[in-house]
């Protein structure tokens, strides 16, 4: 009797997306930076407050972010306005503005106890790590928006990054300003980020008379 190659069974495993949300991660809303801000503030967490308000202006992705130095937004004794960094992912520069608010705190940060002697803005906690890690970041987050009510499975950290630029294409439209803020060589890149969908370009259109 002729033998006959069966494919092997194997037991299915759950696929590691059940149950969560995939995909494009929603900005946070203005509403919803200033309630964070004001629990980070209530209980003086400078550091938190810090990299939170940095993550905001800056619209840096995770990796860039936890990866900052002091120098990179502090020198002459006072936080920079504007800062540049090169980007992991396409190693080209981007800059990003430092608003007053985002200066203050981190400026108390960098006053803390914990940061003396450290080359990096965000140090890490054990020795071998000289900064935190993007999980640690993205954990962060997570309790952030869970914090004020939302749900962390909608919220990221690419939602830091997205915050500032959707609100920007929201009340100005500028598509081309959004794609040099996020470092995008690309503007199909922006689109697809930004999530511009058609009835958004009609809008755009329509409230233009030539």
């Amino acid at each position: 009797m002729q033998n006959v190659n069966l494919p092997a069974i194997r037991a299915c495993r759950p696929p590691w997306n059940k149950g969560r949300i995939v995909g494009q991660k929603k900005p946070l809303l203005p509403k919803h930076v200033w309630a964070i801000r004001v629990r980070l503030e209530l209980a003086e967490r400078h550091r938190d407050l810090a990299l939170f308000n940095l993550a905001i202006d800056s619209k840096l992705r995770g990796c860039d972010l936890v990866k900052l130095k002091v120098a990179d937004v502090f020198a002459a004794g006072i936080v920079k306005e504007r800062a540049s960094v090169i980007q992991s992912k396409t190693n080209k520069p981007v800059r990003f503005e430092i608003s007053e608010g985002t200066r203050k705190s981190i400026a108390t940060w960098l006053d803390d106890p914990l940061m003396i002697g450290s080359e990096h803005l965000w140090p890490g906690r054990f020795h071998e790590r000289l900064h935190i890690s993007t999980r640690q970041y993205a954990r962060l987050v997570r309790e952030w928006v869970k914090s004020i009510g939302l749900d962390p499975t909608s919220y990221g950290t690419h939602s830091m990054r997205r915050t500032k630029v959707a609100y920007i294409y929201r009340k100005t439209g500028n598509l081309r300003a959004v794609q040099l803020l996020l470092g995008h060589t690309k503007m199909d890149s922006t689109v697809r980020y930004l999530g511009v969908e058609m009835e958004d370009a009609l809008t755009i259109a329509e409230a233009i008379e030539i």
